[in-house]
C-alpha cells in the first residue's frame, strides 16, 4: 500500500512519526511532504523523516490563508502526479487518478483538498475543535476524523464530520510519547544549570486564525520570568515559534532562546515548571508529569476542559501566583517518569487503525 502523509505545523512532526514508523514496520510504502513552517522541516531532519519541503506559511489574514491553501494544493497535486509516474503507477504521459492509496494528515487543509482532486482517500487527525475554518474543509473532504473521545460528537457535525468520527482514549500526547524517555545531553546543550529552576515557555500561536489577538497575560508572564532570573535565579527557556517572535524575545536579558529544534520533550519531563499559550506542549507536559500552567485565551477545548477538571492542566490567572523561588524537585531525578504523576503509554497502532479505517468501510 501507498501512503501519503503532510505535515504543516512543527507538532504534526511528532504525531506521525510514530505512525510513519509503524506503516513502515508493516511494509507500506510512506510518502512524506512537509511544509516550511515554525519547526516543521527542522523536526523532519532531527527525527530523521525522509521528506519533500513544499510551500510555505502565507500569513495569518484569511485572504493569505485562501492564497496559500490554492497554491500549496496545487502543488501537491503536481507532486503526487509526478511520484506516480516516477514508481510506474501511470502509464507514461498520462496522469494517475490514484497515486496514492490513502493520504494522511493532522489538520492539513492542503492535503485534504489535493487527496480530494486525485481521489485519493483521506483521513484527518486534530484534538482543537475550535479551528473553525481549518475543520470546515477537512472534516467535509475527509473519510474520517480523527479525535480524542473528550470532544463531544455535536462539537463536530457542524463541519461535516457525522459519521466520520473515529475517537481514542486520552491523549494525542500519550500515543507519540509511547516510547519516549528522557534525555539530560539537553541541559546541556543549553547551558542550564541543573540546581536552579528551569521553566519552559511556549509562545502563543499568533498567526493561527483562532489565536488572533494579544495575549496580555502572556506578556506579563514574560516580565515576571525576566524578574525572577535576577531574584530567584530561574532559567526560563523560551521556545518561539516563529521567526519574528525570536527576534523579539532576544532583546530580552535572561531568557534562553534555543537557536534551533532541540529534544524539546526531554526539556520538559527535566523542567519545574511549563508554562505555554498553545496546546501541544501543554499535553507534552501532562503526558510526562511536568507541572503545568496555559495562559490560552482563546476559547478552551473539551480536551484542556477535561484535563483543568481533573487537575491535570491549571489555568494561569495572574503571574504571581506562579511559585518560581524553588524547585520542584531537587536533585533531577534520573528517570522523570518516576515523578507521583505515573505516565501513561499508549499505543500508536490505535492510531494507526484509526487513520486507515476509510480503505475498510
Amino acid at each position: 500500500m501507498r501512503v501519503w502523509i503532510d505535515l504543516t505545523n512543527s507538532p504534526h512532526v511528532l504525531v506521525m512519526r510514530p505512525v510513519i514508523e509503524c506503516l513502515r514496520a508493516d511494509g507500506h510504502e510512506v510518502k512524506v511532504t512537509a511544509r516550511d513552517f515554525a519547526q516543521t522541516l527542522a523536526l523532519c531532519e532531527r527525527l530523521g523523516i525522509e521528506h519533500t519541503a513544499i510551500g510555505h506559511h502565507r500569513g495569518e489574514r484569511l485572504t493569505a490563508k485562501a492564497t496559500g491553501l490554492a497554491a500549496r494544493s496545487g502543488a501537491l497535486v503536481r507532486w503526487a502526479r509526478s511520484e506516480a509516474r516516477r514508481s510506474g503507477n501511470s502509464p507514461p504521459g498520462t496522469r494517475a487518478s490514484r497515486p496514492f492509496d490513502i493520504a494522511l494528515g493532522h489538520g492539513s487543509n492542503d492535503l485534504s483538498v489535493a487527496a480530494a482532486l486525485l481521489r485519493v482517500p483521506s483521513a484527518t487527525m486534530f484534538d482543537y475543535e475550535w479551528a473553525t475554518v481549518q475543520h470546515n474543509v477537512n472534516c467535509r473532504l475527509a473519510r474520517a476524523v480523527v479525535v480524542p473521545d473528550a470532544i463531544p460528537l455535536e462539537r463536530l457535525e457542524r463541519y461535516g464530520a457525522k459519521g466520520k468520527v473515529r475517537a481514542y482514549e486520552g491523549l494525542k500526547e500519550e500515543y507519540y510519547l509511547a516510547d519516549f524517555e528522557p534525555d539530560r545531553r539537553v541541559l546541556g546543550e543549553l547551558g542550564l544549570d541543573e540546581t536552579r529552576p528551569i521553566v519552559v515557555v511556549r509562545t502563543p500561536p499568533e498567526v493561527s486564525l483562532y489565536h488572533r489577538f494579544d495575549n496580555d497575560l502572556f506578556v506579563r508572564v514574560l516580565e515576571h520570568l525576566r524578574e525572577a532570573v535576577a531574584t530567584d535565579g530561574v532559567q526560563p527557556v523560551v521556545l518561539p515559534r516563529v521567526e519574528s517572535q525570536r527576534e523579539e524575545l532576544a532583546r530580552v536579558p535572561g531568557f534562553v532562546l534555543p537557536a534551533r529544534a532541540i529534544d524539546a520533550q526531554s526539556l520538559i519531563a527535566y523542567a519545574d515548571l511549563v508554562i505555554s499559550a498553545g496546546g501541544t506542549m501543554n499535553r507534552e507536559a501532562v503526558a510526562l508529569g511536568t507541572p503545568v500552567y496555559t495562559t490560552f485565551e482563546g476559547r478552551l477545548g473539551a480536551v484542556d476542559e477535561r484535563l483543568i477538571e481533573e487537575g491535570r492542566l491549571r489555568k494561569l490567572e495572574r503571574p504571581e501566583d506562579l511559585d518560581l523561588g524553588k524547585r520542584a524537585r531537587d536533585p533531577i531525578p534520573t528517570h522523570p517518569s518516576l515523578r507521583p504523576a505515573e505516565r501513561v503509554r499508549r499505543d500508536p497502532k490505535v492510531l494507526v487503525d484509526l487513520l486507515l479505517s476509510p480503505l475498510h468501510n
